[in-house]
């Protein structure tokens, strides 16, 4: 394939170029060959398609009848879902079966921090705000949860109350490839996204994250998956709406139904495009993919993991990523500021116990 002579690289809301002279090889994903969705009508279009064919669920509009308590999961301010899209598509699905439904959206924070009212004005547009529902997910905050099980790993169970108790439990997310979970979307909108502070900790131990099948793109025999699927089994996730995203952030396929039927018909619609061949390099270029997923050096580590994939041992890895947000949260920090070296850093890291699992450890 002949490489184009500037490489543009997703970097906060726009893009840095690079001149292609002297590299090897270019790999990125193959998205782009797909026909692109000019306006917003042709992405709402491929999320009311999914919701009318949804994968071994009845649609939600049927599940919606008879059912008091909704609650829609939804992703926080770093993670681009396209809510200003599927989110009135969504609720305008529910309330056609139920115009009686009280619905609320619950933000899946997971670990991070509270998305400010400006940015769930981004996210959502004023209508949603003003409108509806809308309930920040605190993973600290022991009242809001209930222990509805044990992990395969052997850690509790512990979810948000608002979802467990929810007559009907629906989550909307992306997918893309996860440096330790194989896969985003599905199952995380409950673990990590709407866990207790025990639990995600007692997933994402350093023993799980660096286990071999916890990698990029594999599910099979991936402790973290197994544990996300029990969690949101054992919450009553009842449907999701996931949705790809191309580099521009423009809707290219969207998945409804059964939480993890649906979820791996995504993931493996996904791979075909993703998947690459692997080509070594000595210095190895790469992207955390642009706002917000390269708000800060926690997040911007998925592109570095990427990348690694290319890199020969020893050599140079260099990302594209804006941290407008500085390192991340204070425990990330934290473990960068006192430790000795990298390498000190991981012994430390490796050496902690499951159960004693520390915040943004991994």
């Amino acid at each position: 394939m002949t490489q184009p002579e500037t490489i543009r690289l997703p970097y906060h809301k726009t893009h840095l170029t690079l001149s292609s002279h002297n590299i090897k090889a270019v790999l990125s994903n193959r998205l782009k060959e797909l026909p692109v969705a000019t306006h917003r009508e042709a992405e709402s279009a491929l999320v009311r398609s999914a919701l009318d064919n949804p994968i071994e669920s009845s649609p939600l509009e049927e599940l919606a009848r008879g059912k008091h308590n909704i609650c829609i999961i939804t992703s926080d301010h770093t993670r681009p879902v396209p809510s200003k899209i599927t989110m009135p598509i969504l609720l305008e699905r529910i309330r056609t079966g139920n115009p009686e439904a009280e619905i609320s959206i619950l933000i899946a924070t997971g670990f991070h921090r509270p998305s400010t009212p400006e940015e769930l004005l981004e996210k959502f547009g004023r209508e949603i705000v003003e409108n509806e529902k809308i309930i920040m997910h605190h993973s600290d905050r022991d009242e809001d949860m209930m222990e509805i099980g044990i992990l395969p790993s052997g850690g509790s169970c512990i979810i948000n109350r608002q979802a467990v108790e929810a007559d009907l439990l629906i989550a909307e997310g992306f997918i893309e490839p996860h440096f330790f979970a194989g896969y985003s979307g599905g199952r995380k909108a409950v673990l990590p996204g709407v866990a207790s502070r025990t639990t995600v900790l007692a997933n994402h131990c350093a023993e799980f994250i660096a286990h071999p099948k916890a990698r990029t793109g594999n599910l099979e025999g991936n402790p973290l998956h197994k544990d996300m699927l029990y969690a949101a089994e054992s919450a009553g996730l009842d449907f999701i709406l996931n949705v790809v995203l191309d580099e521009e952030k423009r809707i290219v396929h969207a998945v409804s139904g059964h939480f993890d039927r649906a979820h791996r018909a995504g993931c493996t619609w996904l791979s075909d495009y993703v998947r690459v061949p692997r080509s070594e390099g000595d210095i190895v270029v790469t992207t955390n993919g642009g706002y917000p997923l390269d708000q800060n050096v926690y997040q911007a580590v998925k592109g570095m993991t990427a990348a690694e994939a290319c890199c020969r041992e020893g050599r140079v890895i260099i990302i594209a990523a804006a941290c407008s947000e500085g390192h991340g949260g204070e425990a990330f920090y934290r473990s960068l500021k006192d430790a000795e070296s990298p390498a000190a850093l991981l012994r430390e890291v490796m050496g902690i116990p499951s159960e004693k699992t520390l915040p943004d450890q991994w």
